[in-house]
């Protein structure tokens, strides 16, 4: 029992480390989905925060949205806001195949890649980037980097396009934090592929 004990806080363990680098960035209040998600509420329009999710997750998410739109001004405002960012970034994380122990606060320490890859697309320009990622990696970030760029001007009520940055977006940010696969991630993958 010991050893199936061990075991398991090891497999617990593992799982924790290898899924820290997407809790790093998208399950902070300061990244980019709850930040998407405020501006969602404060526009009134769902698709600034409907373009984190896949296309199996948006019905949920909307009708969280829809009730912390119908609860403005009433006594439960804050709290049915709240729930639907909850609600956004724990869909979201679970389309990556990634676990949601609530947002993290302000001021939640980031890698460095994060932040300097979160500037580059911000500055339109890798150059953030350079001397935090190894040579053997800058040839692939550079293609996931322009990739992403190209996609950046979409029109956030084609979802299509929204969610096709999302999952360039996500690719760009996994590798420069150190992931190796060439292929799309979760719910980004599958909405890419669902409305191409």
């Amino acid at each position: 029992m010991r050893i199936l004990n061990a075991m398991q806080a090891a497999a617990r363990s593992l799982a924790a480390a290898l899924i820290q680098p997407a809790s790093a960035h998208c399950d902070t209040e300061d990244g980019p989905a709850v930040q998407d998600g405020r501006r969602a509420l404060e526009t009134g329009n769902p698709n600034y925060a409907l373009k984190w999710v896949h296309a199996e997750g948006e019905e949920e998410v909307r009708a969280s949205f829809d009730a912390a739109q119908a609860a403005r001004g009433r006594q439960d405002a804050d709290r049915a806001a709240r729930a639907f960012l909850e609600t956004l970034v724990r869909v979201h994380r679970a389309g990556e195949g990634a676990g949601f122990d609530g947002i993290q606060p302000t001021g939640t320490e980031l890698p460095a890649e994060v932040v300097a890859a979160d500037a580059a697309l911000d500055a339109g320009t890798i150059e953030p980037l350079r001397g935090l990622i190894p040579d053997d990696r800058w040839d692939e970030l550079q293609k996931r980097f322009t990739v992403a760029l190209a996609k950046k001007g979409f029109d956030v009520d084609d979802l299509d396009a929204a969610r096709d940055y999302v999952a360039a977006y996500v690719q760009f940010f996994k590798y420069a934090e150190g992931e190796d696969d060439h292929h799309h991630h979760g719910s980004h993958d599958h909405a890419v592929h669902q409305h191409r």
